[in-house]
């Protein structure tokens, strides 16, 4: 998917729309983010040593899972509900990709529960479980 179908999918849009491009593999959602240096979370993170925080990272982990719900995502919003075991092993800095890989794990109800890793180049520089729930889109 790219980004123009994915936006049928996420009710998420720029500049809260990370995720360039991503596919389901074998039951494994892949993820590409492709850091170009003008993102709004790098402007004073760091001045001189630009690096993406670590709260985008897993946003955009959590993003790339959206293929994982197809159909069931459809009007609804999908709400972090916890990140548990988020470690962070590298920077991932402009002129990066941070490619993602994400799979299910269970569904309770609306709840999700999924587990990723990010690689920069191969080298892991985040890795996380994470939960969202479903809820109904305002209207």
């Amino acid at each position: 998917m790219n980004k123009e179908e994915i936006k049928k999918l996420l009710p998420h849009r720029e500049p809260m729309l990370l995720i360039d491009e991503v596919e389901l593999i074998d039951g494994i959602a892949h993820g590409k983010c492709h850091i170009k240096g003008d993102e709004y979370f790098l402007q004073g993170h760091f001045p001189g040593n630009p690096v993406v925080p670590g709260v985008i990272q897993c946003e955009m982990m959590a993003q790339s899972a959206c293929v994982l719900l197809l159909g069931a995502a459809q009007g609804k919003t999908p709400l972090f509900t916890s990140l548990d075991k988020v470690k962070f092993r590298g920077q991932v800095k402009p002129g990066d990709t941070l490619e993602t890989q994400c799979e299910l794990i269970r569904q309770r109800g609306s709840f999700y529960f999924c587990k990723g890793v990010g690689r920069v180049n191969g080298k892991v520089c985040v890795s996380a479980e994470f939960s969202f729930a479903l809820v109904d889109a305002a209207g």
